[in-house]
């Protein structure tokens, strides 16, 4: 299994504009084969004082694949580069971490 954590920061004011694509898109990526989990997730409001944010202009993609190779297939899947698409214009960077479980 491979862990993918991706951190986006949208463009100042443009982090729900891009959420509303990425829960559009989220029913085709869970249609993937090898695709586990995949979901994002924001900062909680309330967290204790150890807490490090991610800020409000930023959100994570949390995924799990099977395999590399679904996750490089994802990657060139036809809704995934239409998602890339509607919100390049949005996204100010993107970080992508992939993982092993240990």
């Amino acid at each position: 299994m491979i862990h993918v954590l991706a951190v986006i920061t949208a463009k100042p004011g443009q982090r729900d504009k891009i959420l509303e694509h990425f829960r559009a898109n989220v029913p085709h990526v869970l249609a993937e084969d090898g695709c586990i989990a995949y979901g994002a997730a924001v900062d909680v409001e309330s967290g204790p004082p150890f807490q490090t944010r991610y800020g409000p202009d930023s959100f994570v993609v949390v995924e799990q694949w099977a395999s590399m190779d679904a996750l490089k297939a994802h990657a060139i899947a036809p809704h995934m580069a239409s998602y890339a698409e509607r919100t390049k214009e949005l996204v100010a960077n993107r970080e992508i971490y992939i993982l092993n479980p240990v």
